[in-house]
């Protein structure tokens, strides 16, 4: 397969012995627009790439992109129509103008040259947790004003920032049929489901993870008819409720380390990825004009 996408890629122009080893990263970190192609996810959500992507206006009547230095306001079409849709939810949240929106993706997704591992396919939005209370912020104004930290001993518990906004933003989110999964700090997790009444079955997409305290991380599933886009599993059964109890008790109480052992082989540093490690649409979606 290898040899193939490289026999591909040389008559596309886009291999030489050089630029087979030039990590992914820095080849999708170049490109500074989109693809022209039909919209399409392919791969994963932490090893592939997005063709076709759309470009989230930097501001909008209920949202600001943010860190626009990055140039990650990209993503599939669908995760730009979903912003713009929870945006207007956000805005009519007492004392919330809209959404302020961190990373979604590279123009053309893939490995990004910091940060993530994840956000490659144009489906991943990160959306801050701070309330906007203005909608006219400058360039450089977004550069330097930071999100607000919801947590309390280290993750366990909301702090006196955290609202019933934040708990029907994240709500309405996970309500949305276009959402897989939401990750959040376990304390955000377990704080949501002593506030939730009636219907609970939408807490099963909020799910606790490390970090995820300034901002919250929405996933979308892959669109349909979107054939090389691999979803990830769906979340166990049931609210998660429990589960993310269990993270907090483990950071309350944290469980002993667990013995090293002196003979076992140190792990591998991880390696960057390259063209060829990528599904063999995305040579086609960096050729493109």
């Amino acid at each position: 397969m290898k040899l193939f996408l490289a026999i591909c890629l040389a008559v596309a122009g886009l291999y030489s012995p050089a630029s087979a080893q030039t990590p992914a990263k820095a080849l999708f970190g170049a490109k500074p627009s989109a693809s022209q192609q039909r919209p399409a996810p392919f791969g994963s959500y932490a090893k592939g790439c997005v063709a076709g992507a759309a470009q989230l206006p930097e501001t909008g009547p209920t949202w600001q992109a943010m860190r626009l230095s990055r140039n990650r306001n990209w993503g599939h079409p669908a995760a730009i129509d979903f912003v713009q849709d929870l945006s207007r939810v956000a805005a009519k949240q007492r004392g919330w103008k809209g959404l302020y929106i961190g990373d979604i993706s590279q123009p053309r997704g893939g490995p990004m040259l910091s940060g993530h591992r994840s956000h490659q396919i144009g489906l991943d939005i990160d959306i801050w947790m701070r309330p906007p209370d203005r909608l006219n912020l400058s360039r450089g104004a977004r550069e330097n004003i930071s999100s607000i930290s919801m947590r309390r001993a280290k993750g366990a518990y909301v702090n006196s920032s955290w609202t019933r906004a934040h708990h029907e933003i994240l709500k309405a989110a996970a309500q949305d049929k276009r959402v897989a999964r939401i990750f959040v700090f376990p304390g955000a997790k377990v704080q949501m489901c002593k506030d939730a009444k009636g219907d609970r079955r939408w807490l099963r997409k909020i799910r606790p993870w490390w970090g995820h305290h300034y901002h919250f991380h929405v996933r979308l599933a892959c669109p349909r008819g979107a054939r090389g886009c691999a979803d990830q599993a769906a979340p166990p059964k049931g609210d998660g409720c429990a589960d993310a109890q269990r993270w907090v008790n483990d950071i309350l109480n944290p469980p002993p380390p667990k013995p090293v052992d002196p003979n076992a082989p140190k792990p591998k540093p991880r390696r960057d990825y390259t063209l060829s490690d990528l599904p063999k649409q995305c040579a086609a979606v960096l050729q493109s004009n």
